[in-house]
């Protein structure tokens, strides 16, 4: 039976755990894994932690996943782009080079008979307006041409450094803050009152979460990360459950028993 693959989060460009490029190979080995019985694979935002597409540049690594990602789309695999608060600034080059729509907000859609709801997550829900203001700033044509006048050399750093801070700053980005404090829970109770949606899906938020709303009917699900737990979240038609791939100890946070 074909199914669908959610993941997000990879940061590829950034040493964790594991390097880059050893997290790098991990993905692609993860993608040859899934690859026979995948129909459709959605990237929810955040494969890369920068990338900004000059015109005739674009920023150095990630040949294997590039390689890999254009191989799965030659061989009819439907792929899906969703750009992340790290990756926005993504433009054309996945649909020209890879056959790979790119998405910039969320969208609703049905899969295998189920209602899907799927976006990074990044500036959805209550408070964080200072996000919200700065990703305003970002997505204007008028900034975006004043970052692409700096040299690469210097504009990517720039936008390293910023990006290395800004993931410092972030202190619960680890720690699950139940239902009443996390704001894409929110962000999906008070959707779910407009939309009708089987599954919200997810990036952004770093950790592996599997939550039923308060209408018993609705869930949502967070595709965690590939920095710490290596989490997807693979759907047969019938069920969808979150996955993890070469880890050990794996954790999926809200679950109601």
């Amino acid at each position: 039976m074909s199914k669908i693959y959610f993941a997000s989060d990879f940061h590829l460009g950034i040493d964790v755990k594991y390097s880059s490029k050893e997290r790098e190979k991990q993905i692609v080995a993860w993608l040859d894994s899934i690859k026979d019985d995948a129909e459709e694979i959605y990237l929810v935002g955040d494969l890369f932690d920068f990338w900004f597409e000059y015109k005739r540049v674009i920023p150095k690594g990630y040949v294997r996943l590039l390689g890999k990602l254009a191989e799965l789309s030659d061989t009819g695999i439907k792929l899906f782009f969703f750009t992340g608060n790290h990756d926005m600034w993504l433009f054309k080059y996945f649909e020209e080079e890879l056959n790979i729509p790119t998405y910039r907000a969320p969208i609703v859609k049905e899969i295998k008979g189920k209602q899907f709801f799927i976006g990074h997550g990044d500036g959805l829900g209550p408070g964080d307006h200072g996000y919200k203001f700065i990703k305003k700033v970002f997505n204007n044509p008028l900034c975006q041409w004043l970052f692409a006048r700096l040299h690469p050399n210097f504009g990517i750093a720039l936008a390293n450094f910023c990006s290395g801070t800004s993931r410092n700053s972030s202190k619960d980005e680890n720690k699950y803050l139940g239902p009443k404090e996390e704001w894409l829970i929110q962000f999906c109770e008070e959707e779910s009152k407009k939309t009708e949606a089987d599954f919200f899906i997810f990036g952004h938020r770093h950790l592996p979460i599997d939550y039923l709303l308060s209408n018993k009917k609705s869930r949502y699900v967070n595709l965690g990360d590939w920095m710490n737990y290596n989490s997807y979240a693979v759907f047969d038609g019938e069920t969808l459950s979150l996955a993890f791939y070469e880890n050990d100890d794996p954790i999926i946070h809200g679950k109601q028993s």
